[in-house]
C-alpha cells in the first residue's frame, strides 16, 4: 500500500467524512425526533450544508481535474513560474483519494505528455515534468544531447530564448526537440552550465522525466524513474497564468492547450 500523507486531499476526504456522518446521524438520528418547527442547532446545519459542498469537491478532485501552480522554472518555455495548470486525473486510471491505489485502468502514459506525479524521494510533493522514456527504453543523455535506445533525438535550433524567466545572467538558446513519435516541444539549454550526463535502461512499470529547461531541471537524470503507481495525472492546459513579480495576468497564456 502507498504511503499516506495529510496533503489537502487527505484533510478533504477527512473533512468530507465527518461532515458526512454528521449529515448522516442527523437525517436518521435527530431529525425524526424533532418537533416539526424545530430547527438543528448551527454546527449540525454546517455540517449539512457543507457536506454536498465537499462531497463533489472531493469527488472532482480524485477523479476527474485537479488543478497545479507551477512553481519553478524547470520546464521553461512550456511553463512559466506562475501558471497554474489543469491536470487530468483519469488520463492514466482512476485511483483511491489518499491511498492512491489503482481502481480502474484506463491508460498509460504516452512519450512527451506532461504530467504531474508524486515525487519519488519525498511523495508528499507533486512534481511536474515531461516523460521522455517508457519501460524499456535505454535514455542517453551526454554533451547536451539526448539519444533513445541509441538514436540522436532531433533538435532544430531556434535562437537566444529570451521571453518570460529568463535568465538574466546568462544566455539561453531554445530549440525545437523532435520525439521518435513525431512530437515536438520546445526545450532551453542555458550558456556555461550542464545537466548531468547519465546512460540508463527504464525499469518496467516506470518512466524516466526530464524537464524543458534541460540545464535548470532536477528530474530523472538525478533521482531516477518515476513509478507508475507515483502518477496523478497529464497536465492538458493552463487555466490561469500570473507573473507574481508584477502582479499581472497573463491573458495571452489562458486556456493554452499543453504540447
Amino acid at each position: 500500500m502507498n504511503n499516506v500523507h495529510m496533503d489537502f486531499e487527505a484533510w478533504l476526504a477527512l473533512a468530507t467524512i465527518a461532515t458526512g456522518i454528521i449529515w448522516l446521524i442527523d437525517r436518521f438520528l435527530l431529525a425524526p425526533k424533532r418537533a416539526k418547527h424545530d430547527e438543528p442547532n448551527g454546527f449540525i446545519e454546517f455540517a449539512r450544508s457543507f457536506f454536498p459542498v465537499l462531497l463533489a469537491v472531493l469527488l472532482l478532485r480524485a477523479f476527474v481535474f485537479e488543478p497545479f501552480r507551477i512553481p519553478s522554472k524547470s520546464m521553461v518555455p512550456t511553463l512559466l513560474v506562475g501558471d497554474f495548470v489543469l491536470v487530468n486525473k483519469f488520463s492514466y486510471g482512476l485511483r483511491a483519494p489518499v491511498f492512491h491505489t489503482k481502481l480502474l485502468d484506463l491508460g498509460e502514459p504516452e512519450r512527451g505528455d506532461v504530467v504531474v506525479f508524486r515525487y519519488p524521494p519525498d511523495p508528499t510533493k507533486d512534481y511536474i515534468k515531461r516523460v521522455i522514456g517508457m519501460p524499456g527504453d535505454q535514455i542517453t543523455y551526454a554533451d547536451e544531447h539526448l539519444f533513445i535506445n541509441g538514436d540522436p533525438v532531433d533538435l532544430e535550433q531556434l535562437g537566444v530564448y529570451d521571453g518570460p524567466d529568463a535568465d538574466a545572467l546568462s544566455t539561453m538558446h531554445q530549440f525545437m526537440e523532435t520525439l521518435p513519435e513525431g512530437m515536438q516541444h520546445p526545450i532551453l539549454q542555458v550558456d556555461g552550465r550542464r545537466g548531468p550526463d547519465v546512460s540508463m535502461t527504464v525499469p518496467q512499470n516506470k518512466y524516466f522525466v526530464m524537464g524543458d529547461n534541460r540545464d535548470n531541471s532536477a528530474d530523472s537524470r538525478v533521482w531516477g524513474f518515476v513509478p507508475e503507481e507515483n502518477l496523478v495525472g497529464k497536465a492538458f492546459m493552463i487555466w490561469m497564468s500570473v507573473d507574481f513579480s508584477e502582479f499581472d495576468v497573463r491573458f495571452s497564456r489562458i486556456g493554452h492547450i499543453l504540447h
